[in-house]
C-alpha cells in the first residue's frame, strides 16, 4: 500500500532505498463545469478576486487525479512514488483533462 507520506515530486525519499521501479503511473480525470456553475464563475469575475467556483473545480480534479495515480502504483504493488507531477489540458472548450503521474517504486528503510 502506498503511504502518503511517500509521495513526492523529488527523484528520492530520504531515509529510504529505492530497490525496484516498478514504472510509470497515471490518474486522469476530465471536468467540466456546468452551465449554472460558469455563470456563477463569471459573476464572481466581474467582481474581482479568487473564482472560488473555479477554484473548487481544479482542486476536485486534482485530488481526483492524485487517487487515480495512487491507485494505480498499488495495483503495480509500489508501497511509494517519486517524481509526481500535474498536467493539464483543454479537451474541448469549457473541458479540461488533469493528469497526476510519477514512477511507481518498492523502497525499504535504510
Amino acid at each position: 500500500m502506498v503511504d502518503q507520506q511517500l509521495i513526492t515530486t523529488s527523484n528520492q525519499l530520504e531515509g529510504y532505498k529505492i530497490i525496484k521501479h516498478l514504472g510509470v503511473v497515471r490518474g486522469i480525470t476530465v471536468r467540466s463545469r456546468s452551465l449554472l456553475g460558469n455563470m456563477a464563475g463569471g459573476f464572481q469575475t466581474i467582481f474581482g478576486g479568487k473564482i472560488t467556483i473555479y477554484a473548487n473545480l481544479c482542486e476536485k480534479a486534482r485530488e481526483e487525479a492524485f487517487n487515480h495515480m495512487v491507485q494505480h502504483a498499488q495495483e503495480r504493488a509500489a508501497n511509494a512514488i517519486i517524481n509526481v507531477r500535474y498536467d493539464a489540458n483543454d479537451v474541448m472548450s469549457g473541458v479540461t483533462e488533469v493528469l497526476c503521474y510519477g514512477t511507481a517504486v518498492q523502497v525499504v528503510n535504510i
